[in-house]
């Protein structure tokens, strides 16, 4: 292994220095493009001050992604109020106030960029009474304004349940509005202390029956200790409340704080996973070690509109 693999397996890892702590199977090694092809959109997010899941949450495909010419907005700042055991985003502590000409900025930031797909997250904000709604719909809003061709994608938090929360952002009417469950019920307690895996399913449920127009999206990751059946009766529980759209892909440790890898999930696992879910009706399904929610969203999404 040269060098520069060796680093890249490193960060793959969530270690930015020092041995890594699993070594990493062969089809979870990538190699970094020559050249930085990234400058572009580092330009562009940098001089809007803007915040993306990619570089937070530490997201092996960052560089693929960026040079391609593709980001997902992280807004409401930059610290989360929740501690998930498999997140990298700074947390959990209060946040800072809300910016109000941020929604601007991702407008702006989605017009110079040329998005036809845009996706946009969250950290989760307990600490506002309406969860952050009323400002991650307003970043719609003034995205859909600045660029009305484009195809817009959200990411939420639960937002505790609470449905004027959840259809406030709805309101502003997305194509796509995602929500991950994230693991298997067995281990929310585990990874996901301060959720609840029926507010997820309550989430989609309660968006599919409210707009006839916007299709439901959900991903899990997988590698943290759950049973191949417990995966199976999630895809069912999530077709149960007539999700949409399904991403499937490997939990990837960030730092030695957070869980550890239980195993690492071969490409022929992927692509059994994959058919499952299609047969049980999802329209659209990414499934493979390197997918993560926003990954190639436009290219998993675009089959499942022209349907």
């Amino acid at each position: 292994m040269t060098e520069h693999e060796n680093m890249r397996e490193y960060q793959l890892a969530g270690r930015p220095r020092g041995p890594a702590p699993q070594r990493l199977p062969p089809w979870l090694k990538k190699t970094l493009p020559a050249g930085d092809t990234t400058k572009p959109v580092r330009k562009i997010l940098k001089g809007l001050g803007l915040v993306t899941v990619c570089e937070e949450a530490r997201c092996p495909n960052l560089n693929e992604c960026w040079s391609a010419g593709t980001a997902t907005f992280m807004v409401m700042g930059e610290i989360c109020t929740r501690s998930c055991g498999f997140c990298a985003v700074d947390g959990p502590r209060r946040p800072a106030a809300l910016d109000p000409n941020e929604p601007k900025r991702v407008a702006g930031a989605v017009a110079a960029m040329k998005l036809r797909h845009v996706v946009i997250t969250s950290v989760d904000r307990d600490d506002l009474p309406d969860g952050g709604s009323h400002h991650f719909a307003d970043v719609v809003v003034k995205v859909r304004e600045a660029v009305p061709e484009a195809a817009v994608e959200v990411l939420t938090p639960d937002f505790r349940g609470v449905a004027e929360d959840i259809l406030r952002v709805l309101d502003a009417a997305p194509h796509v509005y995602n929500h991950n469950v994230e693991t298997v019920p067995r281990l929310y307690d585990h990874a996901r202390r301060q959720a609840r895996y029926e507010w997820s399913l309550e989430l989609l449920d309660l968006v599919k029956r409210s707009s006839d127009d916007v299709y439901t999206k959900s991903g899990l990751m997988v590698g943290l200790g759950e049973e191949k059946e417990e995966l199976f009766e999630v895809f069912r529980d999530l077709r149960a409340v007539d999700c949409d759209i399904l991403t499937i892909g490997q939990y990837l440790r960030p730092s030695e704080k957070h869980l550890p890898v239980e195993r690492f999930v071969p490409p022929e696992e992927f692509d059994e996973y994959k058919r499952v879910a299609l047969g049980l009706g999802f329209r659209g399904v990414a499934s493979g070690p390197f997918v993560r929610s926003s990954y190639h969203a436009a290219e998993v999404f675009d089959p499942v509109q022209a349907e």
